[in-house]
């Protein structure tokens, strides 16, 4: 058998923006200055999403008002509402990690088409890493583009999920099976959001802090080590330096590896034991910031196992886990209650772990750490990995 070739060479994709602007407001939020003020019928359509619990925050009231229409005989808002405001529509989905499904992504697609949404149209994402993962990939598949702005009120989309394009939702109980790189055109960033989280929340978001401290911040981590108490004053400095510290940081490696061929692999730390623990837990039972602080835990023991940190160092990143009441046991409470064996589990979160998108062979990647600032990305056999699950 012969053949003829003949190639086909194309521009880079183009991922729907070539840059992303980021404010950090000070003071409480006002999103009618940020989005209308000085309205002009020739800004774009706008297709607002958010969810149940942002919805009901009093920070949002006036905004929702404008989309209720003339009739106020309903002040609450379910999820499946559907609002307009001259040509701008908004959207509110059911909150939480078990709403982040195909079918809410075509719902957030489907309420720009009844509303004659165009290429032009900016879908908004206000809310948390669901929220603006699944706006920013509506975005992304409608009419093979719109744009897209996000607005995280969470401290685990400030300080990551908003930022750096990846976008998606889960499937079939698999942790975001589905998606793209899609980076927002603004970001609104105002931590006063923060302060209305619950602590399951914002302990979420704190994980995710402490990970790009232990990535790239030593001196930042140190004195968070030395007072992790700071951490709990949501109106503080500390953490508004802290989401600064981890907004520049994601943003420095993401200009430079916007699809994770490399170094944006290291922003996975504590990622692969942690999204395998969400998945086989049932999606929504432990919160990702839990799962992912946990998984660091576990990555300090595999990290030692191999010989690539010290006792010591492992040690230390597990007392300072443990310090904020994250699980750094080798199998996790919810784990438990799910399965019969400690030999089960660790079995169990393996075969998860086999399906992690960012896996290129049968062994299993890892992001492990020789000390704090240094970072190894490597493929771990499975006899290594099973050691710290039991």
């Amino acid at each position: 058998m012969t053949f003829e070739e003949k190639d086909i060479i194309y521009p880079p994709l183009h991922p729907g923006t070539d840059r992303t602007f980021i404010r950090f407001y000070d003071g409480e939020l006002d999103l009618n200055s940020i989005f209308y003020a000085g309205e002009k019928d020739s800004l774009p359509q706008r297709i607002f999403v958010t969810d149940t619990s942002v919805a009901a925050l009093p920070v949002m009231h006036s905004f929702i008002d404008f989309f209720r229409g003339e009739d106020f005989s309903h002040p609450k808002i379910e999820a499946g509402f559907t609002g307009k405001r001259g040509k701008d529509v908004l959207l509110i989905l059911g909150a939480g990690e078990t709403f982040k499904t195909i079918e809410s992504v075509l719902a957030i697609v489907k309420a720009a088409l009844d509303n004659n949404g165009q290429r032009s149209a900016v879908f908004v994402g206000i809310g948390g890493g669901v929220i603006t993962d699944m706006t920013a990939f509506a975005a992304s598949i409608f009419k093979r583009g719109a744009h897209c702005e996000l607005v995280p009120t969470t401290l685990l989309s400030m300080v990551d999920a908003a930022v750096g394009g990846k976008t998606g939702c889960d499937f079939d109980s698999y942790k975001n099976m589905i998606g793209s790189f899609f980076p927002a055109q603004k970001i609104h960033i105002c931590p006063s959001f923060i302060e209305s989280l619950s602590e399951r929340e914002y302990r979420s978001g704190m994980a995710e802090l402490v990970k790009t401290a232990l990535l790239y911040e030593p001196e930042f981590f140190e004195r968070i080590e030395k007072n992790p108490e700071a951490l709990n004053d949501r109106k503080g400095a500390l953490i508004k330096e802290g989401i600064r510290i981890c907004v520049n940081a994601k943003a420095k490696v993401v200009e430079q590896d916007l699809t994770e061929k490399n170094i944006r692999m290291q922003l996975n730390l504590g990622h692969t034991f942690g999204h395998a623990l969400e998945s086989m837990s049932g999606l929504g039972v432990v919160a990702h910031g839990d799962g992912v602080a946990w998984g660091m835990a576990r990555a300090a023991d595999l990290s030692q196992r191999l010989g690539l940190c010290t006792k010591e160092y492992a040690k230390r990143v597990k007392n300072f886990l443990a310090s904020f009441g994250w699980e750094t046991e080798p199998v996790h409470p919810a784990m438990k209650e799910k399965y019969a064996s400690d030999e089960e589990i660790a079995k169990v979160l393996v075969n998860a772990m086999k399906k992690d998108k960012k896996n290129s062979s049968d062994r299993i990647r890892f992001i492990l750490q020789e000390n704090i600032g240094e970072t190894v990305i490597t493929e771990v056999p499975e006899e290594d990995i099973l050691a710290v699950l039991k």
